[in-house]
């Protein structure tokens, strides 16, 4: 949001775009949305598959993200 108007379904819409392409911090900060509910409908499942393919890849984190959800 610095020097823009915060729009967080335009900032899920583009961690979509660099998670489809396989970039692990953005596909963690997509499960967030998920988890959380910016700019995205919540829903933990979806969240808990974003967390999943973050882990996969050794993103530092995501464990305690996926603790969270219980999963």
């Amino acid at each position: 949001g610095t020097g823009v108007v915060q729009d967080p379904t335009e900032a899920a819409r583009w961690y979509r775009l660099t998670a489809d392409q396989g970039n692990a911090s953005a596909q963690f900060f997509l499960g967030g949305c998920y988890k959380n509910g910016p700019g995205v409908v919540q829903d933990d499942a979806e969240a808990a598959r974003w967390y999943s393919l973050t882990a996969d890849q050794g993103h530092a984190g995501v464990h305690t993200e996926i603790a969270r959800l219980g999963i």
